[in-house]
């Protein structure tokens, strides 16, 4: 299993070698110094005006001369096409693809779990416990579909955990309209399972409601997540026992 994720940015250029008439400026501004207008008049010896001096050239003269030498070379770059873009980290693993689908109805506001002794919504258990089920799972490729009336993608599927994590705080209830449409959170979830060269797919349902959403029915959406030979793991409950039924999700 290979997965690519962004890291810091590059700048590269498409045709390097053209950088080397860079080296043509420098000896453009030294041929263009030692060069000077024609002489007005022609002396026998030149000894007598020795102490003159070397006259300079105008102020606007060399302002002109180096603008034209640096267009010169900001021509140059251009002609090979510099490019900024975000290096990539290619990471082989050989674990499963999971999807995290997660319900955030209105019904996840309500208070009935804690955590470290704190008062905490059902949202709230959600995300704590799916942190832990992710950073138990280093090797596994996971990715993360939210719902509540309609499914959206929270995080497509990754090995970069902590990027993860990241849109895993992202989660919000009131993002999209209210309502549990679990067929078709089901049926977004598992078409983001579409590498069939991983050894195993599972498809991980959050939900404490009924679908009341959707044009999807979710047996409708289970049968195709069979039929795509992939795993269902739901867990659905409106008691307190739904906390210790997501919890077994980290270890199985």
């Amino acid at each position: 299993m290979f997965d690519w994720f962004t890291g810091n940015s590059a700048l590269t250029f498409a045709h390097p070698w053209l950088l080397l008439l860079l080296l043509a400026v420098p000896l453009l501004a030294y041929l263009r110094g030692k060069r000077g207008p024609a002489a007005a008049l022609t002396f026998s010896s030149t000894a007598s005006l020795r102490a003159i001096g070397k006259q300079s050239a105008a102020r606007a003269g060399k302002i002109l001369r180096s603008l034209v030498l640096a267009s010169i070379a900001v021509f140059v770059i251009a002609l090979a096409r510099p490019q900024l873009g975000k290096s990539l980290t290619k990471i082989e693993a050989s674990g499963i693809d999971i999807i995290l689908t997660l319900d955030v109805s209105g019904s996840m506001l309500t208070k009935d779990f804690t955590i470290g002794g704190q008062e905490a919504t059902r949202v709230d258990t959600i995300r704590e416990v799916t942190r832990k089920f992710i950073e138990g799972r280093p090797n596994d490729r996971i990715g993360i579909i939210a719902f509540a009336g309609r499914p959206y993608v929270v995080s497509p599927m990754t090995l970069d955990h902590d990027w993860l994590l990241q849109n895993l705080d992202r989660v919000r209830i009131g993002l999209v309209e209210d309502g549990t449409a679990i067929g078709s959170a089901m049926a977004t979830a598992a078409n983001r399972l579409n590498d069939k060269r991983s050894k195993s797919r599972v498809l991980v349902l959050l939900t404490d409601g009924e679908n009341n959403a959707g044009k999807i029915p979710p047996n409708t959406a289970a049968e195709a997540v069979t039929e795509k030979w992939l795993k269902l793991r739901t867990a659905n409950s409106s008691a307190r026992r739904i906390h210790n039924r997501w919890s077994k999700f980290i270890t199985t």
